[in-house]
This record gives C-alpha cells, sequence and structure tokens, in this order.
C-alpha cells in the first residue's frame, strides 16, 4: 500500500463510517475493513477499478463527481470522507472541499504537492512542464487541471475557516521525514490533511 494510504489508515478510528471519493481499486477501503472494521464506500469512475473494488468486497457506487457532485449523498452521514491524490482533478476543488465537509465531520486530503523541489529544478533546467514518478503525465494528458502546494492548501483553509487537524508531509522515497515536516513546500512531495469545519 502506498505510504499516503498507510498515514491515512492510521488516523482513521475503528469502526468509523468512511467515504472515499475516487477510490481507485478499493485498496484503501478494503485494507480498513480488514483492519478497522470500518463501514466503508467508495465512489468511482473506472469501470476497471470498479471491478477491482467488487472483488475485493467493497461496497462501491460508479459516479464521476465532476458530474455528478455529491449532492446525493446525506449531510454529516460519514465520520471521515477521504480524497486521495484527486481533488486537483476535479474541476472545483474549493466547492468540493466544502462538500466533503457538509458530508463528513471531518475529511483526510492528499495531493502532489507542485512546489516540490525536484519539480522546480525540472521546470527550471529544461523549461518544460514536469514529469515524475508522482506526475506522470505530460501538460497535454495530464488529469491535474489545478496545481496546488501546501501553502496554497492552507491558504484555502483559512479562507474558509476550515481547521487542519495534522499534516504529514512523504518525500520522494515515500517516507515521511523530519526535514520535509519542517519544509514541506520544498521537500513534500504528496501533502496529506485532515480537516475539519
Amino acid at each position: 500500500m502506498r505510504i499516503d494510504l498507510q498515514i491515512i489508515a492510521e488516523w482513521i478510528q475503528p469502526q468509523a463510517r468512511v467515504l472515499d471519493l475516487g477510490c481507485g481499486d478499493g485498496t484503501l477501503l478494503s485494507h480498513l475493513q480488514d483492519t478497522k472494521s470500518i463501514l466503508g464506500y467508495g465512489l468511482e469512475i473506472d469501470p476497471f477499478n470498479i471491478t477491482a473494488c467488487i472483488q475485493k468486497g467493497v461496497n462501491v457506487i460508479e459516479q464521476d463527481l465532476d458530474v455528478k457532485g455529491l449532492a446525493n449523498l446525506r449531510h454529516q452521514h460519514f465520520d471521515v470522507v477521504v480524497m486521495t491524490q484527486a481533488l486537483q482533478a476535479v474541476r472545483q476543488p474549493d466547492i468540493m472541499l466544502d462538500e466533503m465537509l457538509r458530508l463528513g465531520k471531518e475529511c483526510i486530503i492528499t495531493f502532489p504537492n507542485f512546489a516540490y523541489w525536484k519539480l522546480r529544478l525540472y521546470l527550471l533546467s529544461k523549461g518544460r512542464m514536469p514529469v515524475s514518478k508522482t506526475l506522470p503525465y505530460t501538460w497535454y494528458n495530464t488529469p491535474n487541471i489545478h496545481l496546488c502546494t501546501f501553502r496554497d492548501f492552507e491558504a484555502l483553509c483559512r479562507d474558509k475557516n476550515i481547521r487542519v487537524l495534522r499534516r504529514a508531509v512523504v518525500n520522494d522515497d515515500q517516507e515521511s521525514q523530519t526535514l520535509a515536516q519542517r519544509f514541506p513546500n520544498w521537500l513534500g512531495q504528496i501533502a496529506i490533511y485532515q480537516v475539519t469545519k
């Protein structure tokens, strides 16, 4: 399991009601069901991922967040709403964050940090949009339409009176390190936030 998913799993309480937006192949929800007896639901658009979720015994709903949104889900129905590495790919991330907090008491969000030093160096040295293991797309086929940094996300939270409960930083080696915690905008490749209203 990816390090960001491992950190998220540590933050979720046993028997919580969890909604995973863009749940992929259901790895996180399956793990949480097995280890923490959570009641989980995933929303996913990709048919192959939906099939993988079903095979893992994960409750999954086929739904495009940009088209349908989250209006079909009940207010404060979940303890935690999770979105891993997808906030930057939705059309209106600020509204999606509001909706996530409408549905859950807390939210856990992860996203690639576009201010990471290797991405800055790539852009400076090559004069082209960065391509990396975390961001494997070229500029013309990337699903990442809203570039975001640690500072950008924290400013959005301040503007919306959203309280940051925890923040974790994952670096290039897929591990959380003390120096990256101190200088997340430079040394953090993946941002992980737990927030509430």
